[in-house]
Formats: C-alpha cells, sequence, structure tokens
C-alpha cells in the first residue's frame, strides 16, 4: 500500500502546485511557508495533548509527525522540506523522511525552529505563510499570515481529490471497516464500551491520539446524544442497542463510518434495515452535478417515510417535511466534504473568492451546499433519534399532535439510528468507498 501511494504522489503534488501556482498569482504573493504546526502544553503544565499537524502541509508532506517544520514553496521551483529534527534526549526525534515522496522535494534539517528564518524568507520576497501562527514569526518578515483571498483559493479546489488523495481515503475506509468489525464482535460478547473502544483502536492498530476525531461507542440511550464522548467501563449496564460512529486516518487522509445494531429487539432491526434502505438511495444519489442541499432535503423526505413506516410520526411524508416534524427525529446535517479535516473545509463556497452557498432555511447545520463534482467525496448519514430535549419541544408544540408518543416511548431505550458512509463522486456512478471497504473484509456480509 505505501509503495502504491508513493507512486501517485508525483501526480498529486503536480496538481497541488498548479493549484497553488494559480492561487498564488491571483492573491499576488510570490511563494508559500506552510507550518507544520507546534505542540501546544496544557494550562501551567509542561505537557499537552497530542499534536495535530496543518492539514495545508500534510497535502504536501505525508508527515504527521514533524513539527515546526515548514513546507517552502514558489512557482517554477522544486518545493523544499525545511524538517526540524531537534538534538533531544527527552524525546525521540522524528525520523528524516524516507520513501518514493521525499525525492519529490529539496531537504533542509534544521535542529532548532529558529533555524528555519533564514531558510524561509530572502529579502524582497513576498511569501505567504499558512498555518498557527507564533510571536517569533512576527520579525521573519512573511507578507501576510493567512490571507484570506488565498486560503479561499485553495479550500474551493481541495474539495476535489486526486487520484492519490481518493486511494489514501480508499485506505483509511479499509482500516476504519476493519475496526468496525471487531468492535461489533466486542459488542456481541458482552464488552463495555470502553472494552468496545479498545478493541476498535487494536484491530486498527492507531493509538486514541491517531484517530481523525474521539470515537462514538453508545449502548442505548446514549445513542440519542449525537456526539456521545463517554466510554462507560461498565459491562453491567442496559445494551437494547449499539451505535459506533468511528474513523481512521492514513497519511492524514480520513474516514468517517456509522453503524447501528440492534442487542436482540427484532422491531428495532427492522427500523435499522429501514434506514439502511434509505441510506443507499441517498448514497446513490450522489453524482455529478447535484445540489447536496437537494440531497439533505431527499433525506428528510425519506426518513418521513421510514417514520410512518413505523408508526412514529401520524401524517403524511409532506406534512412531516413541511412542518418540520422531520427535524425532531434528524436534527443535523446529511454529510459533509470528507479529506485531511473529516469535516473538510470549503462546504459552502461558491467559487475561490470565499463567497458562500447558503443552507436552506430551517436547515441550520448542513455542512455542505455545493453542488458535487467528479473528485469529491462525501459523507451520507442520516440519522433517527429519541432526544428528550427536542421531544419535550415538539411534545409542547403543533407537530407533537402528529407523533405517537406511546411508538416513542418504545423506541426511547434504543437512543437512535445513523448509518453513515463515505462515498466518492465520479464522472458516472458513486464510489462508495465505505460499503467496498467490508465488502472486501466480510464478503459474506457486506453491511453489518
Amino acid at each position: 500500500m505505501t509503495a502504491d501511494l508513493d507512486s501517485a504522489f508525483h501526480a498529486h503534488l503536480a496538481v497541488i502546485r498548479e493549484r497553488a501556482d494559480a492561487a498564488l498569482a491571483a492573491s499576488g504573493f510570490d511563494g508559500l511557508a506552510l507550518f507544520s504546526g507546534r505542540p501546544r502544553n496544557h494550562f501551567l503544565d509542561d505537557h499537552g495533548p497530542a499534536f495535530k499537524p496543518n492539514p495545508h502541509f500534510l497535502q504536501w508532506a505525508p508527515l504527521a509527525d514533524a513539527p515546526d517544520s515548514f513546507v517552502l514553496y514558489r512557482p517554477g521551483t522544486r518545493p523544499t522540506l525545511v524538517f526540524h529534527q531537534p538534538a533531544d534526549y527527552w524525546y525521540a526525534p522524528p525520523a528524516l523522511p524516507a520513501g518514493e515522496w521525499a525525492g519529490e522535494f529539496d531537504m533542509q534539517v534544521i535542529r532548532d525552529p529558529a533555524g528555519a528564518e533564514a531558510l524561509l524568507q530572502p529579502r524582497g520576497s513576498r511569501l505567504a505563510f499558512i498555518g498557527e501562527f507564533q510571536d517569533e514569526f512576527s520579525r521573519w518578515g512573511f507578507a501576510e499570515a493567512n490571507p484570506r483571498g488565498l486560503l479561499a483559493h485553495l479550500h474551493f479546489h481541495r474539495a476535489v481529490k486526486t487520484p492519490y488523495e481518493v486511494e489514501c481515503l480508499r485506505a483509511a475506509s479499509l482500516l476504519g471497516a476493519r475496526g468496525h468489525l471487531a468492535a461489533v464482535a466486542a459488542y456481541r460478547a458482552g464488552a463495555s464500551e470502553y472494552e468496545v473502544h479498545q478493541s476498535y483502536c487494536s484491530a486498527t492498530g492507531l493509538r486514541e491520539q491517531e484517530l481523525p476525531y474521539g470515537n462514538i461507542i453508545a449502548f442505548g440511550a446514549g445513542a440519542a446524544v449525537l456526539h456521545y464522548q463517554n466510554l462507560a467501563r461498565s459491562r453491567e449496564v442496559a445494551r437494547p442497542s449499539f451505535l459506533i460512529d468511528a474513523g481512521a486516518a492514513v497519511r492524514g487522509y480520513a474516514s468517517d463510518i456509522t453503524r447501528t445494531y440492534s442487542g436482540g429487539d427484532r422491531e428495532f432491526a427492522d427500523l435499522i434495515a429501514a434506514m439502511d434502505r434509505a441510506q443507499q438511495q441517498l448514497c446513490a444519489a450522489i453524482r455529478a452535478g447535484t445540489d447536496y442541499r437537494e440531497v439533505h432535503l431527499l433525506a428528510h423526505w425519506l426518513i418521513a417515510g421510514v417514520l410512518r413506516d413505523a408508526g412514529v410520526v401520524l401524517c403524511d411524508q409532506e406534512s412531516a417535511v413541511a412542518t418540520g416534524l422531520t427535524r425532531v427525529f434528524f436534527p443535523h446535517g446529511i454529510g459533509h466534504l470528507l479529506g485531511l479535516q473529516v469535516h473538510d473545509v470549503a462546504g459552502f463556497a461558491r467559487d475561490t473568492s470565499g463567497a458562500e452557498i447558503p443552507r436552506p432555511e430551517g436547515h441550520s447545520f448542513l455542512r455542505l451546499t455545493r453542488t458535487l463534482e467528479p473528485g469529491f467525496v462525501v459523507t451520507v448519514e442520516p440519522g433517527i433519534y429519541f432526544i428528550d430535549l427536542l421531544l419535550e419541544q415538539a411534545r409542547a408544540s403543533e407537530v407533537g399532535r402528529h407523533i405517537s408518543w406511546e411508538a416513542v416511548q418504545c423506541l426511547r431505550p434504543f437512543g437512535g439510528i445513523r448509518i453513515e458512509d463515505d462515498v466518492l463522486c465520479t464522472a458516472g456512478g458513486p464510489e462508495n468507498l465505505t460499503r467496498a471497504a467490508f465488502a472486501a473484509l466480510a464478503p459474506a456480509d457486506a453491511t453489518p
């Protein structure tokens, strides 16, 4: 896999350089200084959270452990990797980059972050700094830090993934699916939420700080909390259902996968199956030229049908959507761009100027409003949840009379359902990276 990715990196870097050339010309800068970032300490402490590199840096150089490093690029020249390798005995210094991709760069090794100053800023050059600005950089002579127009240009085009990036995302999907299969096996065997999480990490070979986001491992009512953050240690808890939202990362590119399982209740399993069918209809809608806002609105229509057929809502689909009733049970957006960040940038971008495409009225949590293009990778994650706060508000409002409160009471202990796949938009039909990954690992049960 590493060799395959390296072989695709040359063409990837050529595309990234072309995009940078256009962005620099449009914004009036001579070059880019892409800073990897710097670890932070907790307040009044001498250690801090795990280092997360700047995604702009990662797109050029796939180095997760290279703090205080830079990529320097000027149009018409080879990029330079200014690699910080401190002389240190408290921590193991990062190894010098190896592999075919590293041959694309001129490399300068520095032992101290201050050593980058002379390498980055020859006098008279207008260099744009991209990354988390540090106080000492103020005297280094950068033309501007994080110029808005330049970033808007780069972000807009980042939505279209290169073949190298797609391969990274495929690999991340495969790794994530492997973790999901281990997690559901642990759940079935009676493990606690914490133990399920540990099984996931073990199967993927990833430490917690290497995950693209904190795993959501929720039994029963916890599945009604959209970003459930607890990992209960006890096995002696109600476990009528299991929702897992967990991903993996390969060279900085993330997968984002969610599945929901019944602990044995047949009716809840049937509701999961109905949601899965609706989710697959939505995945089929990921086609070039489609306004993603329409996918979101279609999700509400399909969810209204699932709720009606399950006896949860007592009106037709059109009324359930028009009155906002579906938002009681599905209060988030249908998905988002995926890439170097789980919620990747420029989801609202109209063009390279930074102008934005608005969300549909009443749908303030949608993260993507663009028209789909070949190369976009998006998540498709419809859900049905039984959230006490929203249900109480609905009961006190006009829409409450269209809800079967008896059905809701029966379903509340299960928390909710979310099914999420990562889907590549192509010039033809959609490519479901998630389903392909599960099929590769468990052909007899490709949609667990």
